[in-house]
């Protein structure tokens, strides 16, 4: 087997990550995501593409955020080893696949294979979650008229729903910065990522009952790839009464009449309440994605 050529591409030869079979049609998923050419690598063999990467990251960061794209041939499992080993990033890992993935065998097979080099690399698993994709086909949810809505200017307010909403939650990412921070580190990561949002922070709203008792908070949001539910709360007071669903059609209402043309959304697939909710309100699943988080360092023994 010759040598294996793993490579940064630029603007100029950009169009080398697209020479590459899509089996799992990951490009459709990301119709509407910009990679940079600088954060995409490739690993070439006798010239051919046979394992890439892609990187990505809001417009204004300077580095990637996440691996949202992992490719790699049939056979060549070390050279999409080596390609993540060697990349300057060690960030969350995330596969968009087709819903429905594990009934077709040669999709997944396919994911496999990028699973296990995703794991001999380092990275572990750490959750699967349903994607979503509302349109105006789907019907807008009727709001139930049960809840008071209204912005809030002062972040304390929603950092303190945040901390009360994260110390009962089934949301993985929520209990990794738990793990390592407690309650506090998941209320200011879920904050953070409202302030990095390009959407307007006058979006942000609470709820309360008509009696004035706080039930939660919805975040109605764009990301760079466009509007989507940005985060549904509720407080661990008020569940059981199907809250979820007033915060969820609310916050579809607000993107809507904000000129969205789609909405964007995900939940854990072990979050069987919230997506309960995301069925009920017409919210089809898309797709589907695995996310791995990168727990060792290159060159660790990972026997």
């Amino acid at each position: 087997m010759t040598d294996l050529v793993i490579r940064a591409l630029d603007a100029s030869d950009a169009q080398l990550f697209d020479t590459m079979q899509d089996p799992l049609d990951v490009g459709a998923a990301h119709r509407t995501t910009r990679h940079r050419p600088d954060w995409k690598r490739v690993a070439l063999r006798d010239g051919r593409v046979v394992a890439r990467g892609a990187w990505w990251g809001g417009p204004d960061d300077t580095e990637p955020v996440v691996l949202n794209w992992f490719d790699v041939a049939e056979g060549e499992q070390e050279a999409g080893v080596e390609l993540l080993r060697t990349a300057p990033w060690q960030v969350e890992a995330e596969l968009n696949l087709p819903g429905g993935w594990r009934e077709d065998p040669s999709l997944r097979a396919a994911a496999d294979t990028r699973f296990t080099a995703l794991r001999a690399a380092g990275y572990e698993l750490l959750v699967e979650r349903f994607l979503y994709r509302w349109t105006p086909e789907c019907g807008l949810p009727e709001r139930p008229g049960r809840l008071v809505f209204a912005p809030e200017p002062d972040d304390a307010v929603f950092l303190e729903a945040l901390r009360r909403i994260h110390s009962a939650t089934l949301d993985a990412h929520a209990l990794i910065a738990i793990e390592q921070g407690g309650v506090d580190q998941a209320a200011r990561e879920e904050l953070d990522f409202f302030n990095w949002c390009p959407s307007p922070r006058e979006w942000w709203q609470v709820a309360h009952t008509p009696a004035g008792e706080p039930v939660g908070i919805h975040i109605p949001a764009h990301n760079p790839s466009g509007p989507c539910v940005g985060f549904i709360g509720v407080l661990p007071q008020q569940r059981g009464h199907g809250y979820a669903f007033d915060l969820l059609a609310e916050c579809t209402h607000f993107l809507v009449e904000h000129g969205a043309e789609f909405v964007a959304a995900a939940t854990d697939q072990g979050n069987h309440p919230m997506a309960a909710q995301f069925a009920r309100a017409g919210y089809p699943v898309v797709r589907e994605r695995v996310n791995f988080q990168f727990r060792k360092a290159a060159g660790e023994d990972r026997s």
